[in-house]
C-alpha cells in the first residue's frame, strides 16, 4: 500500500491559520506550517527591498527571535522522519523477536543433536569439572597450609570466606558479561584469570600473597557454571535440554572425585615436594594445587577451537557469523551419521538489532584510541546494569523470586551440611582421642633414657632428673606443675604440645621445636637452647587424615545414581516434580541424622543425602536456564548462583557454629530450608515443552 506521505500532491491552503502540506515532482517532502497571511504575488516585493539581490534580503522576522519558516519546515522534516523510522524500527524488532525463538529451534532441529554437541559437552564439562575442583582445594590443603605459612585460626577462616566471596562476585560480573561480551570470549576469560593466579598460588610463600592469589582465582572460576550451562543451553534443541543438561551436572561431581583422589594420593607424601633455592619450597599440597590445574588447561584448549553461541550472535545482529556456526553444527553432525550429501538449507535468520549496538559503533568511530576504549566499556557496563535491573521486570519478577527462594534453601542446607559432615567426623574422632587419655600422677623419673614417644598423656606434679629425651616425637602431651632438672632435650618434635606451670632447671634443648609458644607460665633457670626450629614446620603424619580424604570422595561418588536418574527422567516427568521432590525426600534424609552416634553413620547418612539432593540441583539449573530470555540469560544464572554463594557463607558460619554443641539445631535447620525450598519451587512453571526465549 502507498505511503500518503510519498504521494505527489500539492495541497493550497485556503483558510487563514490552515496547514498547508506540499511535494513536488521530484519526491521533496514539503512539511505542514501554520500562517496567518494571504499569500503575495512575486511582484509585490517591498519598495525598500526592491532591487536587492534574493541572496541578501533579510527576514523581517528575525529581529523579534521569530524563527524562519524554512528552520521550521527542515525541523518538522527532522522530527516526522526520526518517528517514522523508529516505528518502523519497533515494528520490525517486534516481529523479528517473535520469530526468532521459532525459527532458530527449527534451525537446531534440523542441525540435529550429534558429534558437535558431545565434543561441547565434554569441553563444556572440564571447565564445570574445574570449578568442583576448586569448591574443594582450599579445604583440602588448609591443614598443611595453616603449618606451613603459619596460619592462625582467625586467617584460616578468612581464607575460606574470602574464596567464597571472590566465587560471589565471579559469578555476577561474569553472567553479566557474558550477555554481552559472548559466552565463548568470557569463558576463556574466566579459565584464564583461574590458571594464572592458582598457579601463582603454589609459589606464593607468604599467606597474603597466597590469600590475594586464591581470591582473583575465586573470582575467575566464579563466573564459569552460568557460562557454561548457557553456553550449552543454546546449543541444544528442545527435546534434548533436560537431559543433556544433567548429564553435565555429572562433571561437577567428577571434579570432586578428582580433588578427593588426587589429595589423597599427593599431600601425604612428604617426598612428592621439592625446593627451589633456599627460599622456595614446594611441600606436597603445592603440588596438589598444581595437579588440579589440568582440568582447567585442558577446558580452555578445547574452548579455544570451539565457535560462539549462534544464539548470542543472532541476539546481537551478527548474522553472518551466526549462519556459519550453524552450518558447521549442521555439517558435522550429518556427517558423522553418514550423511554428507545433506544441504543446510537456511538461508536467512531474522535478527534484531538493538538501540544500544548502535551507540557503541557510532561513539567508537570518533575520538582516540582511549576515548573509544572507554567510550565501550563504560557503556557496555551501563548495558549489563540495566540488564540486571530489568530482572525486576513484572513479568519476570515473580519467578525470580521464586528462583531466588528456592536456590537459597537449596544451597543453605547442602552447604551447611557440608560443612557438618567433615567437622562432626572430627569431633568424634577428638572426643574418641580424649577419651583414651592417659594421666601420671606425681611420678618421679630419674636418669632414664626416654627413646620412644609419647602421644596422648597428662603428667601432673612430675619431677624429672637427669633424664634424656632424644630422636622421639612428643603428640598431645601436656605438663603440668612439673620440674625438669639437669634433663636433656634432642632431636624432639612436637604436635599440640605444651608445659604449663613448670620449673626447668640446668636443662639443654637441642635441635627442638619445643620453643616460647610451648611455654607458659614457666619458670627457667640456666636453661638453654641450641638449633632450635622456630616457627612451623609441617607434620604430614599428623595433619593429613586420610579419613576426610575418603569421606569426600565418598560423598561425590554418591551423587552418581542421583545423577543418572534425574537425567533420564528430566524431561519424562518434568522439571519440577523433579526439584519439589527431590527437596522434600531430602528434608526426611535429614532426621536421619540424629541417629549418626558413630563415624561410620554419619558417613552413610551424608551419602544418602548427596545422592537424593543432587536431583533437585539438575533440575534447578535446568530450568534456571530456560525461564529467562537470551538476552539477559547469564545474567540471571550469575545472580541466581551468586545467592547460591550467599546461602553458603551464611550456612557455612551457622552450622560450624553448633559442632560440639547440639546436632539438633542444625538438622531443623536443613530440614526446614528444604521443605519450605521443595514448596515453592512446586510453584514454578514447567519449561520442558517451552522453546528458548
Amino acid at each position: 500500500m502507498d505511503d500518503p506521505y510519498r504521494n505527489n500532491v500539492n495541497q493550497q491552503m485556503t483558510e487563514p491559520g490552515e496547514y498547508t502540506y506540499h511535494q513536488d515532482g521530484r519526491g521533496n517532502d514539503g512539511y505542514p506550517y501554520q500562517t496567518d497571511y494571504p499569500p503575495q504575488d512575486e511582484d509585490a516585493a517591498s519598495d525598500a527591498t526592491e532591487g536587492a539581490d534574493e541572496d541578501d534580503q533579510m527576514y523581517e522576522g528575525e529581529y523579534q527571535g521569530i524563527p524562519h519558516p524554512d528552520e521550521i519546515k527542515e525541523a518538522r522534516r527532522a522530527a516526522r522522519m526520526e518517528a517514522r523510522r523508529k516505528a518502523r524500527l519497533a515494528a520490525q524488532q517486534g516481529e523479528e523477536e517473535e520469530n526468532l525463538p521459532e525459527q532458530y529451534e527449527a534451525i537446531m532441529e534440523d542441525c540435529g543433536h550429534g558429534r558437535f554437541q558431545w565434543m561441547l559437552f565434554f569441553v563444556l564439562g572440564l571447565a564445570l569439572m574445574a570449578d568442583g575442583v576448586d569448591g574443594f582445594v582450599v579445604g583440602f590443603v588448609l591443614p598443611s597450609a595453616e603449618k606451613d605459612m603459619c596460619i592462625s585460626n582467625a586467617d584460616k577462616g578468612l581464607l575460606g570466606l574470602l574464596v567464597y566471596v571472590a566465587m560471589l562476585v565471579g559469578a555476577l560480573v561474569w553472567g553479566g558479561l557474558c550477555d554481552k561480551l559472548g559466552r565463548r570470549k568470557c569463558l576463556i576469560y574466566v579459565l584464564s584469570i583461574d590458571l594464572v593466579f592458582s598457579f601463582l598460588s603454589c609459589f606464593a610463600q607468604g599467606y597474603g600473597f597466597f590469600l590475594f592469589f586464591r581470591f582473583c582465582s575465586g573470582f575467575g572460576i566464579g563466573g564459569s557454571i552460568p557460562i557454561v550451562y548457557t553456553y550449552f543451553t543454546e546449543f541444544l534443541q528442545m527435546d534434548k535440554r533436560g537431559e543433556h543438561l544433567s548429564w553435565l551436572c555429572m562433571f561437577w561431581m567428577l571434579g570432586g572425585l578428582y580433588a578427593s583422589f588426587t589429595a589423597w594420593g599427593i599431600i601425604p607424601h612428604y617426598g612428592w615436594g621439592f625446593a627451589i633455592g633456599t627460599e622456595f619450597q614446594i611441600h606436597s599440597w603445592r603440588v596438589f594445587i598444581l595437579v588440579c590445574l589440568f582440568p582447567a588447561l585442558a577446558a580452555l584448549i578445547g574452548i579455544i577451537f570451539m565457535p560462539e553461541s549462534p544464539r548470542f550472535l543472532l541476539e546481537n545482529a551478527r548474522h553472518d557469523e551466526a549462519w556459519m556456526i550453524l552450518r558447521r553444527v549442521h555439517d558435522t553432525n550429518w556427517k558423522a551419521k553418514g550423511e554428507p550429501e545433506r544441504v543446510f538449507t537456511v538461508t536467512c535468520i531474522k535478527t534484531p538489532q538493538t538501540q544500544e549496538d548502535e551507540f557503541i559503533e557510532i561513539q567508537s568511530e570518533t575520538g582516540t584510541a582511549f576515548q573509544r576504549w572507554t567510550v565501550r566499556h563504560v557503556t557496555m557496563l551501563q548495558q549489563v546494569m540495566a540488564n540486571l535491573m530489568s530482572l525486576s521486570a513484572p513479568e519476570l519478577r515473580l519467578q525470580g523470586l521464586f528462583l531466588v527462594i528456592v536456590w537459597f534453601c537449596l544451597a543453605f542446607s547442602y552447604h551447611g551440611l557440608g560443612v557438618w559432615f567433615p567437622d562432626m567426623i572430627k569431633y568424634m574422632q577428638y572426643e574418641e582421642y580424649e577419651s583414651k587419655v592417659r594421666v601420671f600422677h606425681r611420678e618421679r623419673v630419674e636418669r632414664f633414657h626416654f627413646n620412644f614417644s609419647l602421644v596422648n598423656q597428662v603428667h601432673q606434679e612430675g619431677e624429672y632428673i637427669h633424664d634424656k629425651f632424644a630422636n622421639i616425637e612428643i603428640k598431645s602431651v601436656k605438663f603440668e606443675d612439673s620440674l625438669f632438672e639437669n634433663c636433656y632435650f634432642e632431636d624432639v618434635s612436637s604436635t599440640n604440645t605444651f608445659f604449663e606451670n613448670c620449673t626447668i632447671k640446668n636443662t639443654v634443648f637441642y635441635n627442638t621445636d619445643l620453643w616460647q609458644e610451648k611455654f607458659k607460665e614457666c619458670r627457667m633457670e640456666n636453661t638453654t637452647f641450641l638449633h632450635p626450629k622456630k616457627g612451623c614446620h609441617l607434620n604430614f603424619k599428623e595433619e593429613n587424615d586420610i579419613v576426610i580424604y575418603m569421606v569426600s570422595f565418598l560423598g561425590s561418588l554418591a551423587v552418581l545414581p542421583g545423577n543418572i536418574i534425574s537425567a533420564l527422567f528430566m524431561d519424562k516427568i518434568g522439571r519440577i516434580r523433579i526439584i519439589g521432590g527431590s527437596m522434600l525426600v531430602s528434608s526426611a534424609c535429614t532426621f536421619l541424622l540424629l541417629l549418626s552416634f558413630s563415624q561410620g553413620a554419619v558417613i552413610c547418612w551424608q551419602c544418602l543425602f548427596y545422592g537424593v539432593s543432587v536431583a533437585a540441583w539438575n533440575g534447578l539449573e535446568v530450568i534456571s536456564v530456560e525461564l529467562y530470555p537470551s538476552s539477559k540469560r547469564g545474567t540471571a544464572f550469575g545472580v541466581l548462583n551468586g545467592i547460591c554463594k550467599l546461602a553458603a557463607i551464611i550456612a557455612s558460619f551457622i552450622f560450624a557454629a553448633f559442632i560440639g554443641i547440639t546436632k539438633i539445631i542444625p538438622i531443623l535447620m536443613a530440614f526446614a530450608a528444604l521443605a519450605c525450598g521443595g514448596l515453592v519451587a512446586l510453584k514454578l512453571p514447567e519449561t520442558r515443552e517451552k522453546i528458548l526465549s
